[in-house]
């Protein structure tokens, strides 16, 4: 019976992603690892066997500086297999996981990556509406008022892009910070716009802060339908609008390297095209 619920029970593996975090881990005696390739691998064993055992297995990632100060505040030793596991129990209850269906480790570790980046920055984009406040002339909730705007603004948007395989971005500039979110919406010809996804509430959310704060950001739609070419759309944020860009500007933003500003070719099979009109409602003003 109990080998039974042993089966039955899940299990969280917290990974170190990258050599430098290896290396802060190392500094522990009970860390038994000396070489990041070699641990990588054992951990791809064991999520294989895991996996064989007919177990459910996630993977967190283990981010050395917060499992010390997990430590010190919970006042238990970092030196401790057992600490380290009650820190992977605690990342995983709240962090973000990936769960492992068979994939090799070195595919495994981006898709981990980036779903930690996009819960840091939906938390970051959340805790700045949260301590945004009221409005000092109606008494409205900033942050929630910008919320419930970029909701409707990316429902119009995929509403009037109609049917096909909707891939978007928004950037955002907050306070020190560059906020970025992408999107992928699958929609067909029957029924309307239905944002039901982690990934949509955190479009929203980070549109949501360039709306509030009033800062330029923008938002890039990429359309495909099969037998079409893809069309690019691109819009500018304008306080509680998103304006249309020319077809000029989008294949300006599209095909210019952010980096070094140099031009990039432009891509095969692809339309850029001005922004069209979402037909939204007119924003709520707030002073």
């Amino acid at each position: 019976m109990r080998r039974t619920l042993r089966r039955e029970a899940p299990s969280t593996i917290g990974l170190l992603a990258d050599e430098r975090d290896f290396a802060a881990m190392r500094r522990y005696r009970t860390f038994a690892f000396d070489d990041h390739t070699v641990y990588l691998q054992q951990v791809e064993g064991l999520l294989k066997s895991l996996a064989a055992q007919g177990r459910h297995a996630t993977v967190a990632l283990f981010d050395p500086e917060e499992y010390a100060e997990f430590c010190a505040e919970s006042g238990i030793a970092a030196d401790a297999p057992a600490s380290r596991s009650r820190f992977t129990a605690e990342i995983a209850a709240s962090g973000a996981t990936v769960a492992y269906t068979g994939q090799r480790i070195d595919d495994l570790i981006p898709l981990l990556v980036d779903r930690a980046v996009r819960q840091a920055t939906w938390e970051y984009a959340t805790m700045t509406l949260a301590g945004l406040g009221e409005c000092a002339d109606c008494g409205q909730d900033i942050g929630r008022a910008a919320f419930d705007r970029a909701s409707h603004l990316l429902l119009r948007m995929l509403e009037t892009a109609g049917p096909g395989t909707h891939h978007l971005v928004c950037s955002a500039p907050a306070a020190g910070e560059h906020l970025l979110s992408v999107l992928h919406v699958e929609r067909d010809t029957g029924g309307p716009a239905r944002l039901e996804s982690a990934e949509g509430v955190e479009f929203v959310t980070v549109l949501a802060v360039g709306i509030a704060l009033e800062k330029p950001g923008g938002v890039v739609l990429r359309t495909s339908n099969p037998g079409a070419r893809d069309r690019v759309h691109g819009w500018r944020l304008d306080r509680a609008c998103l304006v249309p860009l020319t077809a000029g500007e989008v294949f300006s933003a599209y095909c210019t390297d952010a980096d070094t500003g140099e031009p990039v070719a432009p891509e095969p099979h692809v339309d850029y095209c001005a922004g069209f009109d979402l037909g939204a409602d007119k924003p709520e003003e707030h002073h």
